[in-house]
């Protein structure tokens, strides 16, 4: 054992040793924040929510923050950089479909998207952030199903035009907000005018192709109604023994039932009709030549248009109707129908550039009877061989000057 002297010094230079250390350790944290503070400040991180209005809560938006300086400026000189930067879908993100209708504005450093229509209860609503070779950044949003009112509506219907051939091929219901499937037909009614006065009268009797596998597109807000094509075309036995759905000089109502279900649930907040005329029958092919081209000035976004000869498919004029260069590359842009679907507009999402363009167009584009470019739908064997078009693609060239 060491003597009491011995033991004395053993313990003041243990504590020599921890108070030596002491000093040791606070002064490698002083270095660390002072290194800490010598550094830049962190860059702000992207935030998306999703921001309620407190008035209507069917009326949120959303809010992107910590977008930088360059990136904002970016996107206020161009419409398109908001879209790819900011997209916001009614249910899971679908690329084979565009993302919801709405408004972008720019306000205080941050970036916000206004649905143009109410979002629906029960619907989960998907606010996608996609900076540049980044990470997305995903905001759902979703109203209560339970107790919501009715809000969704029908909000068009396609053809628009008040005079219809007799051989009209089909509809397109568009909806505010996603339905649900099921029944369909029990609320969907063909009526016939009655009198001078242009009365409800009876109702066609089987006037839609009804099919099990109803035809909704990818968010269940746009519905195709075809016409029984048996009761179109000629020489067909629906067609000889129950007669053609629409008779030309006769006036109809195409009527949508309030009681119809939404996705969450509830009925449309109103029941929806469309009359219309019916004309004589249309067996002539499209032709591209007819049509007249309203070209755009370069250096300017000016819309091109284009003045169809007739009315054409809503879908499918969106759809199969594109802008290319000379080399063949596709001009990205938005699309434009209008004057009942005669018209067709094309934005480009960036300047028109001087030189030479062409209008590429599918040749299963339809009519409003569903006749192709060079080809009609209703082929009467009896008229002997109709004029046919080999080539898928038809070209309409024009000049940006």
């Amino acid at each position: 054992m060491k003597p009491r002297k011995a033991q004395q010094q053993d313990n003041e230079c243990n504590h020599f040793v921890r108070r030596l250390r002491l000093l040791y350790f606070l002064t490698c944290l002083g270095w660390i924040f002072a290194g800490c503070a010598a550094q830049k400040p962190l860059p702000v991180e992207v935030a998306v929510r999703w921001v309620a209005d407190s008035a209507d809560a069917r009326r949120a938006m959303v809010e992107v923050s910590g977008i930088s300086a360059a990136s904002l400026k970016q996107v206020s000189e161009d419409a398109a950089q908001s879209r790819r930067l900011l997209a916001v879908y009614a249910g899971e993100p679908n690329p084979n479909f565009p993302p919801m209708a709405g408004s972008y504005e720019i306000q205080s450093g941050k970036l916000f998207f206004k649905p143009q229509f109410p979002l629906e209860p029960g619907v989960e609503y998907h606010a996608v952030f996609q900076p540049e070779q980044k990470p997305s950044i995903t905001a759902i949003f979703q109203l209560p199903a339970s107790g919501a009112l009715p809000a969704t509506v029908v909000s068009r219907i396609t053809p628009s035009a008040d005079l219809l051939p007799e051989n009209l091929l089909k509809f397109y219901v568009q909806f505010s907000a996603p339905m649900r499937r099921g029944r369909i037909y029990d609320h969907i009614h063909l009526r016939e005018a009655s009198g001078e006065g242009g009365g409800e009268g009876r109702e066609v009797d089987l006037p839609f192709l009804q099919i099990d596998e109803e035809l909704w597109d990818s968010t269940m807000t746009r519905l195709t109604l075809f016409i029984d094509p048996g009761r179109i075309k000629r020489g067909v036995l629906p067609l000889e023994e129950v007669g053609p759905a629409l008779e030309a000089g006769k006036r109809y109502t195409l009527v949508i039932d309030r009681e119809w279900r939404d996705g969450a649930g509830k009925p449309l907040k109103d029941g929806f009709q469309k009359s219309f005329s019916v004309g004589p029958p249309d067996r002539e092919p499209i032709d591209p030549k007819r049509w007249q081209i309203q070209s755009p000035f370069a250096s300017t976004r000016d819309a091109l248009s284009v003045n169809f000869a007739e009315s054409l498919d809503y879908a499918l004029a969106q759809r199969l109707i594109a802008v290319a260069l000379e080399s063949g590359e596709i001009v990205a842009g938005k699309i434009v129908l209008s004057e009942q679907e005669r018209r067709w507009t094309f934005i480009p999402a960036s300047s028109w550039q001087r030189g030479r363009y062409h209008l590429l167009i599918q040749t299963t584009l339809e009519d409003l009877a569903g006749n192709n470019i060079g080809k009609p739908f209703d082929v009467d064997t009896l008229a002997g061989t109709q004029r046919q078009i080999a080539a898928s693609t038809a070209r309409l060239p024009f000049e940006v000057r």
